[in-house]
C-alpha cells in the first residue's frame, strides 16, 4: 500500500510566528512509520511546512489530531472520502472523544498505536477497515517503538534532536489530558532504549519532551547515572515537586541538564487549588527557584491565566513576580477546557463554555466565562502580560546571574521571541536545521 502521513496545520498564537510550528517534527507520526512494514510507501507531509496534495495517489491517509486541528483534520479528510480513500485518525484528541471523532473519519484509533497500527493495515490491505480500533490497556515501558528518525527531512525543522523518556505522568490536574478517559498511567522506558536513541541522534544536545521527566524518581537517577558520562547538554519539562529530591536535581546538573520546564501555573494558592494541582505548593515557590538558579540551571514557567480565583489583578502581580526572580522564560497560556478533561466536564456542566469551536482551543483564545473577568480583559490580560514580559526593560532586568547563560537567554528572548519575525523571515532563506545547529553549538559551547 502507499500511505499518506499528515499533520494538519496548527493555527498561530498571537504571540507566536510561524517559527513554532516548524520547531520539531511529530513524533506520534515517525513512531507510526516505525511500526509500518517497509512492503508500504510512506508519504509524510507536514501542513505546517507545506501544501497536501489532495491528488496524490495513495491507498490510506492517517492523520495526527490535537483538538485545534481537529477541524482541519476533517476538511483534510473529506477532500480524501470524496476520492474514496479511506481516512484513519488518531491522536490524543480522537482518544479522549471517540465518539464525535467517529462521525468525520472512515475510522478512528483510540489509545496506543503500538498494540492498534498493526491491525490497521492488515484490514486496509483487505479494503475492511473496522469503525475503531481501541486498545487502552496500559502499555509497557518495552512496548514503546522508537520512532523512525532517519526517515525525517532535518531541513525542514529546527530541531529533530527530541526524544520521548515516558507516557503519560503520575499527575491527573483537571485542565490536562491526563485528567481523561484516554490518559494511561505513567510508564518508564527501558533506559537501555532510551540511550541507543540518543546515540542514533549522533547529537550531543537532547531535548526530552516527556509530560514529566521526573514522575518516577528511581528511574531518573539510574537515568542521569547512565548518561553522566556522555557529556550531553539537555533540558526537560518536571513538576514542582523536584524541589522534594534535590539529589536528583544535583544528578540532572552532573549529567548535563541546562534548563527545566516547569508547571507553576499560578502564583494563588487558591486558582492552584482550584484545578487540583497537588503537587504545586506557591509557599515553596521561592526555595525552588533558588535551588534551581544556584545549580546553574534556567527555568522555562508555565503559567495559566484565566483560573478560577484570577482577577484582572493577576497579570502585573504575576509579572512583576517572575521578573523580580529573574525567570528566564515563560510560557503563558490562557485556561483551555480540553474536550474529555474533568475541566471540560465541569465547565460544561456550569454552563460556562461560550464557544466550541476547536480550532480556538489553543490555549490563546478565550472560550469560557471567568469567574473573576470578563473575558475581553483574560484575554487583553494574556496578550499585555506577554508584551511586557518581554519588553527590552524586563528582559535587562531578567539578565541570568551566571554569564555562561547569556548565549542561550539572550537568544530566546530577543532572537525567538522579540526580534520573531525577522528570524521568521531569515529563516526562508537559512535553512532551519542549520540555525538549529548553531543553537545547540551556543548552548553546548557555553553551559
Amino acid at each position: 500500500m502507499k500511505i499518506l502521513f499528515i499533520q494538519p496545520k496548527m493555527s498561530k498564537r498571537p504571540m507566536d510566528t510561524y517559527l513554532k510550528t516548524r520547531m520539531s517534527p511529530s513524533l506520534a507520526i515517525y513512531t507510526l512509520i516505525a511500526l509500518t512494514p517497509e512492503k508500504h510507501e510512506v508519504i509524510i507531509i507536514n501542513e505546517n511546512i507545506e501544501k497536501i496534495d489532495y491528488n496524490l495517489d495513495v491507498d490510506l491517509v492517517a492523520i495526527t489530531v490535537t483538538v485545534d486541528v481537529f477541524s482541519q483534520a476533517i476538511q483534510i479528510a473529506s477532500k480524501f472520502k470524496s476520492r474514496g480513500i479511506p481516512t484513519i485518525a488518531g491522536g490524543i484528541h480522537i482518544s479522549s472523544c471517540p465518539e464525535e471523532s467517529m462521525k468525520y473519519f472512515d475510522s478512528i484509533c483510540v489509545g496506543m498505536a503500538e498494540r492498534i497500527w498493526e491491525n490497521v493495515l492488515q484490514d486496509a490491505e483487505i479494503g475492511k477497515l473496522q469503525k475503531c480500533y481501541c486498545d487502552m490497556d496500559n502499555i509497557r515501558g518495552d512496548e514503546i517503538v522508537s520512532p523512525a528518525y532517519a526517515k525525517i527531512d532535518k531541513n525542514k525543522y529546527f530541531y529533530t534532536n527530541i526524544i520521548s523518556t515516558s507516557r503519560g505522568c503520575p499527575f491527573r490536574c483537571d485542565f490536562c489530558y491526563n485528567s481523561s478517559n484516554a490518559s494511561t498511567e505513567h510508564v518508564k522506558r527501558p533506559i537501555e532504549n532510551v540511550i541507543n536513541e540518543i546515540m542514533t541522534l549522533k547529537n550531543q544536545h537532547i531535548m526530552f519532551i516527556d509530560d514529566n521527566f521526573i514522575g518516577d524518581i528511581p528511574w531518573a537517577k539510574e537515568f542521569c547515572t547512565r548518561i553522566a558520562p556522555m557529556n550531553l547538554k539537555w533540558n526537560c519539562a518536571v513538576s514542582a515537586n523536584i524541589l522534594n529530591h534535590l539529589d536528583l536535581l544535583d544528578m540532572m546538573k552532573k549529567a548535563g541538564c541546562q534548563s527545566l520546564f516547569i508547571g507553576f501555573e499560578s502564583i494563588n494558592a487558591n486558582s492552584i487549588n482550584s484545578v487540583h494541582k497537588i503537587q504545586n505548593n506557591i509557599m515553596n515557590y521561592d526555595k525552588l527557584i533558588e535551588e534551581i538558579h544556584n545549580r546553574g540551571m534556567m527555568i522555562n514557567a508555565s503559567i495559566v491565566f484565566g483560573l478560577d480565583d484570577d482577577d484582572p489583578s493577576v497579570f502585573n502581580t504575576t509579572l512583576e513576580w517572575m521578573v523580580k526572580r529573574k525567570v528566564e522564560t515563560v510560557t503563558a497560556h490562557i485556561l483551555t477546557p480540553y474536550p474529555g478533561t474533568k475541566l471540560y466536564e465541569k465547565m460544561l456542566k456550569e454552563n460556562k463554555i461560550f464557544d466550541f469551536d476547536y480550532s480556538h482551543y489553543n490555549t490563546a483564545n478565550v472560550v469560557y466565562y471567568p469567574n473573576k473577568m470578563s473575558p475581553q480583559e483574560l484575554y487583553d490580560g494574556y496578550i499585555n502580560f506577554y508584551k511586557k514580559f518581554y519588553s527590552f526593560k524586563n528582559i535587562i532586568r531578567r539578565i541570568p546571574q551566571n554569564k555562561s547563560q547569556w548565549s542561550t537567554y539572550f537568544f530566546f528572548n530577543f532572537v525567538y521571541r522579540k526580534f520573531g519575525k525577522v528570524t521568521e523571515i531569515l529563516s526562508y532563506v537559512i535553512p532551519l536545521n542549520l540555525i538549529g545547529r548553531v543553537i545547540s553549538l551556543l548552548c553546548y559551547k557555553n553551559n
